[in-house]
């Protein structure tokens, strides 16, 4: 059943006005290509890569009443969300909290390569989200700054509508804390590059995930 005037929120319980985030995952770098551990590294986008980027700016612009574009300070997030500013005349915010996971000197590897190269640490990582890559970040570490930040986010916009330009594991952090997932979630969940994922998060601490993976505006 639906009608005018019945929401989301009207079956669930919500209340007030929920600030909406629209994640978007940064378009192709010659890291993503060959499948390589692509953290702190700053690699621009491929040519497919920004033609991804500006569908999905394109894509994003139909959309009302956005307010901003946060980033991740990593040039292939900067130039994708820079595709998105300038399609929907948003201003472009970089928000260093929404960085790729530290990966360490895995940093550039492929999933053989790492494993062959640290295979039991590389095993203990897969199975415990507090076990961290050489000289890199655990996902519980990315997982409290992507926590912290989102409290900051929905502070600073206020039910509004907001585009976060951002990576896999802090795109996943942010569907998890939607869904009241468990850690599995990083795992099992695949986000394509340059994919939309949309989750709206209420005043009273509630969520919606509404979109996930979404990948219709490719070119």
């Amino acid at each position: 059943m639906s009608g005018p005037g019945i929401t989301a929120a009207g079956w669930t319980g919500q209340t007030g006005v929920p600030t909406r985030l629209l994640l978007l995952r940064h378009g192709q770098t010659e890291l993503s290509v060959h499948r390589r551990y692509s953290g702190r590294g700053d690699p621009e986008l491929t040519e497919l890569g920004h033609r991804q980027a500006a569908a999905a700016a394109a894509r994003l612009a139909a959309m009302p009443g956005i307010s901003a574009v946060l980033t991740s300070p990593l040039r292939r997030a900067r130039q994708t969300a820079a595709a998105v500013a300038e399609a929907t005349g948003a201003p472009l915010v970089v928000r260093d909290a929404l960085t790729e996971t530290d990966f360490g000197s895995w940093e550039g590897l492929t999933f053989a390569e790492a494993r062959a190269l640290d295979p039991e640490l590389h095993a203990r990582w897969l199975g415990s989200t507090d076990v961290a890559p050489p000289g890199g970040e655990c996902f519980d570490e990315v997982g409290e700054r992507v926590l912290a930040e989102l409290a900051e986010v929905l502070a600073a916009y206020p039910a509004t509508t907001v585009v976060l330009v951002s990576h896999v594991t802090p795109i996943k952090m942010l569907l998890k804390e939607g869904l009241a997932a468990g850690p599995g979630i990083l795992h099992r969940l695949h986000l394509d590059l340059a994919s939309l994922s949309v989750v709206e998060f209420y005043p009273d601490g509630d969520a919606s995930v509404q979109l996930v993976n979404d990948t219709g505006h490719h070119p």
